[in-house]
């Protein structure tokens, strides 16, 4: 079966539900928590991954625990808006370790960026030092993070 032409089943969406809770389960824990044997689930895996339904397996780490938990949506504006310098600009902004996810948004602005850093001095030094030096940046607005109500990283299947 062709990648494009992949039509998920009951099973296959709950084998994502079921991943999405814990990744960390082995094929032969994760064949009993969806009521099947070790070898369709590991087959039914291995298409999911190949059909890019599953991106990547990762540890979600505590960002308070880490000293970066002070959490901001920077709001970005370019100078001018042309395929060239959104280009540019987004080349830039994947080589910026502290930028952890980036939008392009329709509205006022033309990108929300998501950033960690450990207060807000450190992230002043980042908007003047870092953002600073991006030679397409017409404008910024930060947005701190008082406190995160609700967070998934679950999509609901």
């Amino acid at each position: 079966m062709a990648i494009s032409q992949l039509t998920l089943d009951e099973c296959d969406l709950n084998i994502l539900r079921t991943l999405q809770e814990d990744a960390r389960l082995t094929t032969k824990e994760l064949a009993a928590k969806v009521n099947l044997s070790t070898t369709p689930v590991f087959e039914r895996l291995k298409k999911l991954e190949k059909a890019g339904y599953i991106k990547k397996y990762v540890a979600i780490l505590d960002a308070e625990k880490l000293n970066l938990g002070f959490e901001v949506f920077c709001s970005v504006k370019l100078k001018q808006m042309s395929r060239d310098v959104a280009n540019n600009f987004v080349n830039v902004i994947k080589d910026i370790p502290q930028v952890r996810e980036c939008y392009n948004v329709s509205g006022e602005f033309d990108y929300i960026l998501k950033i960690n850093a450990p207060n807000m001095k450190v992230y002043n030094e980042f908007v003047i030092n870092v953002l600073g030096t991006v030679d397409s940046i017409g404008s910024i607005q930060s947005t701190f993070v008082m406190n995160e109500i609700k967070h998934s990283y679950s999509l609901n299947l």
